[in-house]
C-alpha cells in the first residue's frame, strides 16, 4: 500500500470520527431538549382535555367571563409553541445528520478512488490497539445509517402531532422515547472509544 495515500486516508478517517464525536454530542444535546419538549405537550394535552371535560358554569369561576375559551386559547398557543420548536430542533438535528453523511460519503469515495492502490490485505488488517480501515469504514456506515433512520423516524412522527389529536399527544413522551436504539448509540459510544484508544496509542509511539 503507498504510505502517502495510507497516511491520507487514515487522517480523512480521522476527522470523519472528530466530526461524528462533535456531531453525536450536538445530537444527544437536541434529543434531551425535544424530550422535555415532548413532555410538555403531553401536559398541555391532558390540561387540555381536563379542561374540555369540566363545567366552569358550575363552578365560582363561571363568574368570569369566556373564561374557558381563554384558557383553552391560552394552552392552544403554547402547544403551538412547542411544536414550532420542536420543528427547529428537528433541523438541528438534520444539520448534524447531513455532516456526518457528507464525511462519510467522502471517506468512502476516497477508498472507492484509491482501491487500485490500497491494498486489501492492510485494509483488513487490525490489531489489539488499532482498528482495521474496513472496521472504521463499518463503524462509519453503521452510525451514519443510524442517523439517518433515527432522523426519518422522529421526523415522521412530529408530522403525525396535530393540536387537534390530544390522545396521540398525550402519549408522545412515550412514543418518542421509544424511537430510541440504545445499542446501537452504544455501538457507536465503543467505536469512538476504540478510535480514540488507537490515537492515544499512536501519539505514545511518537
Amino acid at each position: 500500500m503507498s504510505s502517502p495515500v495510507s497516511a491520507s486516508f487514515h487522517e480523512q478517517l480521522h476527522k470523519c470520527f472528530e466530526v461524528l464525536k462533535v456531531n453525536k454530542s450536538i445530537w444527544e444535546g437536541v434529543l434531551v431538549e425535544c424530550t422535555s419538549m415532548m413532555s410538555s405537550l403531553g401536559n398541555l394535552a391532558t390540561q387540555i382535555k381536563a379542561l374540555k371535560n369540566v363545567q366552569l358554569a358550575n363552578t365560582p369561576l363561571a363568574h368570569f367571563p369566556s373564561l374557558q375559551e381563554r384558557l383553552h386559547y391560552k394552552l392552544s398557543l403554547a402547544v403551538d409553541t412547542v411544536l414550532r420548536k420542536l420543528d427547529e430542533n428537528m433541523d438541528a438535528l438534520q444539520t448534524a445528520r447531513n455532516t456526518i453523511s457528507q464525511h462519510v460519503s467522502a471517506a468512502f469515495q476516497f477508498y472507492e478512488k484509491n482501491t487500485n492502490t490500497l491494498d486489501i490485505v492492510c485494509c483488513v488488517a487490525r490489531s489489539a490497539t488499532c482498528p482495521s480501515i474496513a472496521d472504521m469504514l463499518e463503524w462509519l456506515q453503521d452510525a451514519d445509517r443510524h442517523y439517518r433512520l433515527q432522523l426519518l423516524q422522529r421526523r415522521n412522527f412530529l408530522q403525525m402531532l396535530t393540536p387537534t389529536d390530544l390522545t396521540l399527544m398525550e402519549t408522545a413522551p412515550k412514543r418518542w422515547d421509544s424511537l430510541r436504539l440504545p445499542s446501537r448509540e452504544e455501538r457507536i459510544g465503543d467505536a469512538l472509544c476504540q478510535v480514540s484508544f488507537m490515537e492515544m496509542s499512536s501519539k505514545a509511539q511518537l
